[in-house]
Parts: C-alpha cells; structure tokens; sequence
C-alpha cells in the first residue's frame, strides 16, 4: 500500500541531477537499485564520452557492421525514428559538428575549463539517413565521416527504462528523472507528481517558473538557456541546427512538453526548438501540451498545458505560423 507521502531522492546519472521519486517511501532502496542497472546499461552502450562504450566503439569503426548489444540498437532506432517524425530536425549524425565546436568530452569538463574553444571549421550534416540499423541481425553501419551523437534521445529514453524498471521492481508508481527529463510509471500520489519547470533542472524553487501536476506519461524540456559555453567565434550550445551544422538561434530559450513517454516528449521539445516559430501550430495540430518561453522572457502555453500559476508573463504576440 502506497503512503500518502511519496519520497524523492537524489541519484548520479550520467553527470547530470537525477532524481527518483516513489509514491511509497519504503520502495525506495529496491527502486534505487533497479535505476542504477539501468543507468549502468545505457551509460556503457551511448556515451559519446566514455573511450570504453559501444557507442564509441561504433563511431570508431566507419564502413563496418559493428554488432552491438540490444541497449544501443533500441537507442540508435529510437534516434532515427526521432529524425523521421521530426522531418530530420532531430538528428542523430550531428556529433562531427558538435566537436567542432568543442563539445568533446563531458559537459562538466568543457565548463569547467573557463576557456574560450576554438572551433574547427563546422561540419556538414551527413544526415540520419547515412545510419544503417539491422536489428535482426544486430548490427549498426555508419559511413566515413559520421560521428553519432545519441543525447537528444537516449537520456529520456533510458528515463522510460527506468521508470519501468523500478516500477516492476518496487511495486508502487515511480517517477524517474534524468536531467529533467522525467518519465512516470505506476499510479500516481493523490494529486499527481508536483513538478517545478524552469529554464534549468537544476534552479532552485525561487528562480522563475511554474508548478505543474503530472499523472502519467513523461516530461522532457530542452533549452539553449543552459548548456552553453565559449568559442572563438561566439557562445555555443549544444541544440545543432542539422541544415547549418551550427547552434541553433532559436525564438525559444527552452521549450517543456509533455507527452505519452518521456522519449516522444524530448523529441518533441528538442524539435520545437529547432523549429523556432513555426513550431507553435505544429505543436498544437499534435495536440502535445507545451509550455514555450521566448528569448524576450514570455511565455505560451498550447494544447492544454496550464495557464495559472506562471512566473512569467504571457505573449501578447502570436508567433508566425500560429494557428490557435
């Protein structure tokens, strides 16, 4: 029997806060465990930073079928199906140019440095359809010059895993967040998971934002505000705009959106802010709730998301494209 005080927890996963929530206090070390088996499993199978990981592997074998363990097949399948419900907006061939703009090694690392990156000449992007995933046969092919990069989709993904993982092994609903990506697995506490979205996962209650309630399904927002460092030709993030090969200059400064899974709400937050403006209507025709803030600090809710209780002030201007 679940408490009417759920617990939440503080986790280490994949160099980012990570938070597992259970509805009864009492399942917390079973669900603990079974989150950190499943942050051990993607961590050695897509991390772009660890020499020793089948993803590292992979981009280090162009031409060849690398057969892989079934946790990177899911994730490399999961990316490419993001790039094409996303048109390409969302792919995962762009780690060629996020090293050249000096996104080489864990985020942590570049930040801390304090130094100004001199980035390379940008890469073009070769394009998801260059990836060849034979899942039967549990291979993946990349050609020459392809450099995959699995972050806008492997987190939330390993979220869902998660989440479903602690569930079955802690018997009572679980909420598993990976970097605010956030995905929910059994009943809910009465009232719903009470989630704080901000710019940053990390901010504290007092920095703007808004108290939402979720029941089920997941939470991914994806933002330019944050993970963001210097060049010698300019600041840089890490959301690549695949038709230029550069950071993306975005009306949006971070997008939340909520959806039936935590991978399909990254996709759609990531894609929004590749999207820019137009972005609004489509959103909308998917009928995805979504909470959008601008560059200029306002704010717009779509497709159900809640109004009341923003810190934030509304936009009074309808973004171009909009049809709501």
């Amino acid at each position: 029997m679940s408490s009417d005080t759920p617990e939440l927890i503080r986790l280490d996963a994949f160099g980012t806060l990570a938070l597992l929530g259970v509805a009864d206090p009492a399942c917390v070390e079973v669900g603990r465990a079974a989150v950190a088996r499943v942050v051990d499993e993607f961590d050695r199978a897509c991390s772009r930073f660890r020499s020793d990981s089948e993803l590292s592997f992979l981009n280090a074998s162009p031409g060849a079928a690398v057969r892989v363990g079934p946790v990177l097949v899911d994730a490399v399948s999961c990316a490419l199906r993001a790039a094409r419900l996303t048109g390409g907006d969302v792919d995962p061939t762009v780690g060629e140019a996020l090293i050249a703009l000096g996104y080489d090694r864990d985020f942590d690392e570049v930040a801390a440095s304090g130094r100004i990156v001199e980035s390379r000449p940008l890469a073009a992007i070769p394009g998801w359809r260059t990836v060849q995933l034979d899942r039967a046969a549990g291979t993946i092919r990349v050609p020459r010059g392809v450099t995959l990069d699995l972050g806008a989709t492997a987190k939330a993904l390993a979220a869902d895993r998660a989440a479903a993982v602690a569930l079955e092994a802690a018997g009572c609903g679980v909420l598993v967040s990976f970097g605010g990506d956030l995905a929910i697995a059994g009943p809910a506490p009465a009232g719903g998971w009470r989630v704080r979205v901000t710019d940053d996962h990390r901010a504290g209650v007092s920095e703007p934002g808004q108290w939402i309630a979720i029941r089920s399904g997941g939470l991914a927002t994806s933002s330019v505000a944050v993970r963001r460092w210097r060049t010698d030709s300019g600041v840089a993030h890490h959301l690549i705009d695949p038709v230029s090969g550069r950071s993306v200059d975005s009306v949006w400064r971070t997008v939340s959106v909520t959806a039936a899974s935590c991978l399909d709400a990254n996709i759609a937050s990531t894609a929004a802010i590749i999207r820019g403006s137009s972005a609004v209507a489509w959103l909308t025709e998917l009928g995805l709730p979504s909470r959008l803030v601008g560059v200029d600090g306002t704010v717009r809710h779509l497709a159900g998301w809640p109004e009341s209780g923003d810190d934030l002030p509304a936009t009074s201007i309808p973004a171009a494209g909009a049809s709501v």
